[in-house]
């Protein structure tokens, strides 16, 4: 039958390991045109609701992913997925947790084909619940010898630092500024929107060789890194390259003071059906951009609704007796 798949269960049957594997599959298959469409954004006063859709290229299902901020201040997620041979419906599913955690295997695809060879050092600017996410994806794709995380909240922080050393066992500090937690990384993560209505990541503080990526800041009024930041930098993957360009507070503000960025862009399926490798191999100063995209929704999402079939953990939708194979 047609099933539910809450917040809780697909939190249980999820792993790292099978997400960032499911998600380079997914990256590692040419997209056709259209498998993953604009999103659509409506605004209210003070409120929003967006949409996105997609088709998997490499799986069984297709289907949409809503999220919408109300006046409550909290972010609500739903994932829809069909069958693409018959169309019948296959599953409802509370995607909190599924889209906090493919936003951080999706960095980890990139980051893992982007990085350095070897162990990174890892500076994590944010410490909400995508940075956490975030540390765990790394920490499943490469080798870490140290984190350093940086919010403006201190108990946070201080929260994060002890969450990545004791369960991650990467030994991880807390520190007073951005710049004191970028100093001698490999790789920073910025998993923040703005600090005090400013730019979090400063361009004169990211030394060559170091990668950046971008999270955290998907509307025009976020900013996460400065100009400077994308001016310098001479390499720039995106899940969708133009919503990135057009979209985001970051290449809005870059754009205004006068930075050209385009042609420095090149979207993640390229660079993982490996048409951008020599761009990659010459890049001296790379930058990893993301949005979020459908197919990375579904991709997770088909994942936790065939180990939630599989171990009996989906709850039947009442009404719908559509007979259904997660096989």
């Amino acid at each position: 039958m047609a099933v539910f798949v809450s917040d809780e269960v697909a939190r249980s049957v999820l792993t790292w390991p099978e997400m960032i594997a499911r998600l380079k599959g997914v990256y590692s298959v040419e997209h056709p045109p259209f498998a993953g469409p604009p999103r659509t954004l409506a605004r209210g006063k003070g409120i929003w609701m967006r949409t996105l859709t997609g088709v998997l290229p490499d799986g069984r299902v297709m289907g949409t992913k809503q999220f919408c901020f109300p006046r409550a201040r909290k972010v609500r997620y739903m994932i829809t997925l069909f069958d693409q041979e018959s169309g019948e419906l296959l599953a409802l599913l509370d995607a909190n947790i599924i889209t906090a955690w493919r936003t951080g295997a999706t960095t980890a695809v990139a980051i893992d084909r982007m990085a350095r060879p070897g162990p990174l050092a890892v500076a994590v600017i944010g410490s909400g619940a995508e940075a956490r996410s975030h540390a765990r994806a790394i920490a499943a794709a490469r080798s870490v010898t140290r984190m350093s995380v940086f919010s403006p909240n201190p108990p946070r922080r201080d929260s994060f630092a002890q969450m990545v050393t004791e369960e991650l066992k990467i030994p991880c500090r807390s520190a007073a500024s951005p710049r004191d937690a970028i100093a001698g990384a490999d790789l920073i993560i910025g998993a923040t929107r703005t600090l005090d209505g400013k730019p979090a990541i400063e361009g004169a503080a990211i030394e060559p060789g170091v990668l950046v990526a971008s999270i955290g800041a998907t509307l025009p009024e976020h900013v996460e890194v400065d100009p400077e930041a994308i001016a310098s930098a001479d390499f720039i993957v995106a899940d969708i390259p133009h919503e990135v360009m057009e979209e985001t507070g970051c290449f809005i503000a870059a754009k205004k003071a006068g930075v050209a960025f385009a042609e420095k862009f090149v979207s993640l399926n390229d660079l993982m059906t490996g048409k951008a490798d020599g761009r990659l191999a010459a890049s001296r100063r790379p930058m990893f951009r993301s949005v979020g995209h459908s197919l990375q929704d579904l991709a997770v999402a088909e994942l936790a609704w065939r180990a939630a079939i599989t171990r009996g953990l989906a709850a039947p939708l009442p009404g719908l007796d559509i007979k259904v194979k997660a096989d």
